[in-house]
C-alpha cells in the first residue's frame, strides 16, 4: 500500500488540465512544464534502472511528449535507452520533444522487450479502452519487466469512473503535479504499484486532498470532564459493539462517557458510566456528542432510540445499524436536523442510504454529504471524508488488518470524542488516529487492541 504525501491535492483530469492552462496563462510555457515532468520521471527511472536497458513507450499526445523528454534525460545521464513510438501526429511541445530525440527509435510493433519499461502511451482523461492489438502489445512488452507509468498506466481512467479492459499495469507510477482519483480509489488502484508524486511547481486547488497528521493540543490547564466532552453512546441488542465505541471515546480524549443500555456492569473500564434510561440523558444540555448505531439492532426499540437521537440538539454521530435503519429516507431526515451530523458508513451501508449516486468513491461521497448536509466518513482501504461544504479528504494509511469486526465501532467512538476538541477537523483527526493506532497494534489484532494504542497515536500529534 502506498502512503501518499500528507495534504497532497487530488485532481480529476479536467481539473488538472485547467490548472495547467492557468499556469500557461501565467507565463509558464508548455515546453517548460513538459521538461519538468519528464525530468521528474526520468530521475525516478534512473533510481531503479541502474545499468539495465530501458524501453520508453511514447504515445501520440502529451504523454508521449513527456516520454521523449524522459528518454533524452536518461540518455544524457548515460543510460541505454530506446524509444518505441506509436504512429500519429503530435502537436506543440510534444511534437518538438519528439523531433529533439536522436537516439534509437522503433515502432511499437517492432520493439523488443527490455528489463525496464516506461509507459508513456496514454495518460489522464481517456474515455475508452485501448485498442485490443495495442493492449496485447503493451502486455507482451511489460511481461517480466519493471514498469514505470507516467501519471497512470495506459488504459486507466484517471478519474476512476470506469474500469476499462486491457489497461496496463505498473510497478511504479509517477503522478504528475497532483494525485488522480485512480491512484487511490477504485479497482484500478491495484494497477499502480507504488505511487510517487512529482511536484511540477504550479498552483493547484486543494478541494480534495490526502489526509494530514493532525495537531492535537493537551487539554487546557483549567479543563474538566464536561469541557473535554460528555459523550452519550446509545447501546442496543449487541452491547459489545457499543462498549467498544464507548471505550474508544474514553481513550480518544473525551472527558465523560455514558453508555446506555440494559447490560450495566458488563465489561469496560470503571471510568465508563452506565445508565439504563437513554432518553433522560439525551436532554442533557452538556452533551458534546451522541453516538448511535454500534450494536443498535434493527427492532422497534432501535427505531425509537434512533428517532430520539435525531431529535436531539447535540452533535450526532450515526454508525452501523442506525445507517441501515434510516435507509434511503436518511438524507432528508438528517438534513432536517438543526445540529451537526456525522455518518460513518462502510460501502454496503453507504449504498443503502445513497443508492443513486454515481462516479468514483470521492465524487459519490461528496455528493452524499451535500445531500444530507452532513460530514460523511466513507470507510474502507480508501476512506473518504466529505464535508457538506464540498471538500473531501482521502486516507489510505490504515493497514488492511483493520478489516475485522469492531474496528468501525472504535472509529465511531473516536470520532465522537474528537468533536468537542477537534471542531471542523474532528473527522480527519479520528481517521488518522484510527489508522495510526492500527499500525501500533501490529498484525492480526482484535478491535479491542486498537483502543489501547489511541493514546500513543495522540502523542504523535503534539
Amino acid at each position: 500500500m502506498t502512503l501518499f504525501p500528507s495534504g497532497a491535492p487530488i485532481l480529476a483530469a479536467a481539473e488538472m488540465r485547467a490548472a495547467e492552462e492557468a499556469a500557461f496563462d501565467s507565463g509558464v510555457s508548455q515546453d517548460a512544464l513538459m521538461e519538468r515532468a519528464g525530468e521528474a520521471v526520468a530521475r525516478q527511472v534512473r533510481r531503479i534502472a541502474f545499468d539495465k536497458p530501458i524501453l520508453v513507450l511514447a504515445g501520440p499526445g502529451n504523454n508521449g511528449g513527456d516520454a521523449f523528454v524522459i528518454a533524452r534525460f536518461l540518455r544524457q545521464w548515460g543510460n541505454d535507452v530506446a524509444v518505441a513510438a506509436m504512429a500519429g501526429t503530435a502537436n506543440g511541445a510534444a511534437e518538438r520533444t519528439r523531433a529533439a530525440w536522436s537516439g534509437p527509435l522503433w515502432s511499437i510493433d517492432d520493439a523488443e522487450p527490455r528489463p525496464i519499461i516506461v509507459d508513456g502511451l496514454f495518460g489522464i482523461g481517456i474515455t475508452r479502452p485501448l485498442a485490443p492489438s495495442l493492449a496485447d502489445r503493451l502486455a507482451i512488452l511489460s511481461e517480466g519487466a519493471f514498469v514505470v507509468a507516467i501519471d497512470v498506466p495506459s488504459g486507466v481512467d484517471s478519474d476512476a469512473g470506469q474500469c476499462f479492459p486491457g489497461a496496463g499495469r505498473a510497478d511504479l507510477t509517477v503522478a504528475l503535479g497532483a494525485l488522480k482519483p485512480a491512484h487511490a480509489t477504485g479497482p484500478d488502484a491495484e494497477r499502480m504499484g507504488h505511487v510517487v508524486l512529482a511536484d511540477l511547481a504550479i498552483a493547484l486547488p486543494d478541494t480534495v486532498r490526502t489526509i494530514r497528521r493532525p495537531t492535537i493540543e493537551a487539554p487546557a490547564r483549567n479543563a474538566h470532564k464536561y469541557s473535554r466532552g460528555l459523550i452519550a453512546v446509545l447501546g442496543g441488542t449487541m452491547p459489545g459493539a457499543a462498549r467498544l465505541a464507548a471505550r474508544a471515546a474514553l481513550s480518544a480524549g473525551a472527558g465523560y462517557v455514558v453508555l446506555t443500555g440494559d447490560d450495566a456492569g458488563q465489561g469496560g473500564p470503571d471510568a465508563l458510566v452506565r445508565r439504563d434510561d437513554p432518553y433522560a440523558l439525551l436532554g442533557d444540555e452538556r452533551l458534546a456528542a451522541v453516538l448511535v448505531g454500534p450494536g443498535l439492532g434493527r427492532d422497534d426499540h432501535a427505531r425509537t432510540l434512533l428517532d430520539a437521537a435525531l431529535a436531539t440538539y447535540a452533535p450526532l454521530v450515526i454508525d452501523g445499524d442506525a445507517i441501515s435503519l434510516l435507509g434511503e429516507a436518511g438524507p432528508d431526515r438528517i438534513a432536517a436536523r438543526t445540529a451537526s451530523t456525522w455518518l460513518t458508513p462502510h460501502e454496503g451501508e453507504f449504498t443503502r442510504m445513497f443508492p443513486a449516486t454515481g462516479g468514483n468513491k470521492i465524487d459519490r461521497t461528496r455528493t452524499a454529504a451535500l445531500q444530507a448536509r452532513a460530514t460523511i466518513v466513507h470507510k474502507g482501504p480508501d476512506t473518504v471524508i466529505a464535508c457538506p461544504q464540498g471538500t473531501a479528504i482521502l486516507s489510505t494509511h490504515g493497514p488492511s488488518w483493520l478489516s475485522t469486526a469492531g474496528t468501525g465501532d472504535v472509529l465511531a467512538g473516536t470520532l465522537a470524542a474528537r468533536l468537542r476538541p477537534g471542531g471542523a477537523s474532528a473527522a480527519e483527526q479520528a481517521v488518522w488516529l484510527h489508522g495510526r493506532a492500527a499500525r501500533f497494534a501490529g498484525s492480526a489484532f482484535v478491535a479491542d487492541a486498537l483502543i489501547d494504542h489511541l493514546g500513543q497515536a495522540i502523542a504523535e500529534c503534539r
